[in-house]
């Protein structure tokens, strides 16, 4: 590991909460930080790894300590979730570029997906979803990707990259993203045409109100993504105040469900929380609000451990049903009551309870028409 405290600086306890001793129940002693020696990680579920990095935002001198605001948050909860052991590795040092940053990032996370751990990104502007996905092609590893965002951040026209970084990371060559899925996106800030150029490619997008009436639908979507990004644009700035997009988005609440379901995802590898900017906050809200997300990410990844494998056919109800003349299967889970369902091609995706409603109504469901769209 001696290589990766290359491209770290460890958290300074002192700096960040003075003399201040955590109880036996906060994730201040809970939480192994790399302070004076850096964390065995060999039996850790989820590592902590920040990165201030704010020049793809256009800040030309923008690190920021966004990371650590948030551990100040952070480090008082208390830890509910004894079965899942937590290990902070301090932040990416800032690169002399904008493009040094991203390939120490993308060198840290190459190693920790490497080892099999789930990894927990504190930025930084939301440009660094770049070098988030960048570790999995640099292993050519194919992945499916989810952003929780307001926007769409595909504006050609931009020079700026937290405005435009999906426009490489979707049509670069070669590609390993799979599918993209994008949760929350508010009309207002994208362009129509947009969203075509999108349902062609055969991504999903999912906008705001119709994911608020039913988030519940959401889970299947996380459940099947390898990595997820999400920026606090995507909530309201009520619930955040250093959101300055919009008044409009998720609620605190809301919020926390989606990195719950993240955390359950067995498939999720990495995480990014981004778009803090401490200077914006209000009476530290929007850290307090993250920090609550980061428990109910590691609530979810708790619960995940319960789950049993898709080939321990005795942990799934199997409910069989015929739909356009196409039979299919639908396996629950008798320990989270999760659902998925039979392609095909044999291979089973994540789906909800509605999903199987609807095939047993001899409708097909929307979520099985679009997997099978993109397998043609």
């Amino acid at each position: 590991m001696s290589d990766l405290q290359d491209f770290l600086t460890p958290i300074d306890p002192a700096a960040l909460f003075g003399e201040t001793i955590f109880t036996d129940g906060q994730f201040g002693k809970k939480i192994n930080a790399y302070h004076n020696s850096f964390p065995d990680l060999e039996n850790v579920d989820l590592v902590i790894l920040g990165i201030g990095e704010r020049r793809g935002k256009g800040i030309a001198f923008g690190y920021s300590d966004a990371p650590d605001e948030i551990r100040k948050q952070l480090y008082f909860l208390h830890a509910w979730h004894d079965d899942v052991e937590v290990a902070d590795i301090g932040n990416v040092k800032m690169g002399a570029t904008l493009n040094d940053s991203y390939a120490a990032m993308q060198t840290v996370l190459r190693d920790l997906i490497e080892m099999g751990k789930k990894v927990l990104i504190l930025g930084g502007s939301h440009d660094i979803t770049q070098a988030q996905y960048q570790a999995y092609k640099s292993m050519s590893r194919v992945v499916e990707a989810t952003c929780i965002d307001a926007s769409i951040d595909l504006r050609g026209d931009s020079i700026i990259k937290d405005e435009n970084f999906l426009l490489e990371m979707l049509t670069s060559e070669p590609n390993f993203i799979r599918h993209y899925n994008h949760i929350g996106f508010q009309s207002y800030f994208v362009h129509p045409r947009l969203l075509e150029t999108l349902d062609k490619l055969k991504f999903d997008c999912h906008r705001l109100g119709a994911v608020r009436s039913a988030i519940e639908e959401m889970e299947p979507v996380i459940r099947g993504s390898h990595f997820i990004s999400f920026d606090i644009s995507a909530i309201k700035q009520g619930a955040a105040p250093a959101n300055s997009m919009s008044t409009n988005g998720f609620d605190g609440e809301e919020a926390c469900i989606l990195t719950q379901y993240a955390g359950s995802s067995t498939n999720m590898s990495t995480i990014g929380i981004y778009g803090y900017d401490p200077e914006n906050d209000h009476r530290n809200l929007t850290a307090k609000l993250i920090a609550q997300m980061i428990w109910y990410l590691i609530d979810g990844i708790s619960k995940s451990k319960h789950e049993a494998s898709l080939n321990d056919t005795g942990a799934f109800n199997e409910y069989y049903t015929l739909f356009a003349e196409v039979d299919t299967l639908f396996l629950q889970s008798k320990r989270t009551k999760r659902w998925w369902m039979k392609l095909p091609n044999n291979e089973f995706i994540p789906c909800s309870y509605s999903d199987y409603l609807c095939a047993k109504n001899n409708d097909m469901p929307e979520r099985w028409l679009r997997a099978q769209e993109r397998m043609d």
